[in-house]
């Protein structure tokens, strides 16, 4: 599903104008963008939790050439489902 898909789905789900959609999916991404950017947790019940992990600097290896080689720090997105979607994808299908 992309972008454009929800878009679309908001449109004929909810009723709203084609504009007025792509402005509401906009600006949910942009909320949880900024609140994701502020290293704050965007929950959202029967779906998941997204959280932003700081990474150290670690050794690594070049799998090419075996050369060591030092992985810069970052910070990493995760997502864990919820139990209920857990549940949902692991029912069998009707």
């Amino acid at each position: 599903m992309t972008k454009a898909d929800l878009i679309s789905a908001v449109y004929e789900t909810v009723g709203f104008s084609n504009k007025e959609s792509s402005k509401i999916v906009e600006l949910v991404f942009e909320l949880m963008r900024n609140a994701l950017e502020n290293d704050e947790k965007v929950k959202i019940s029967g779906f998941g939790n997204f959280t932003v992990r700081s990474k150290n600097i670690r050794r690594g290896r070049n799998p090419q050439t075996g050369e060591a080689i030092q992985i810069s720090a970052r910070k990493v997105l995760t997502f864990k489902a919820s139990p209920v979607l857990k549940k949902v994808l692991n029912s069998p299908s009707a």
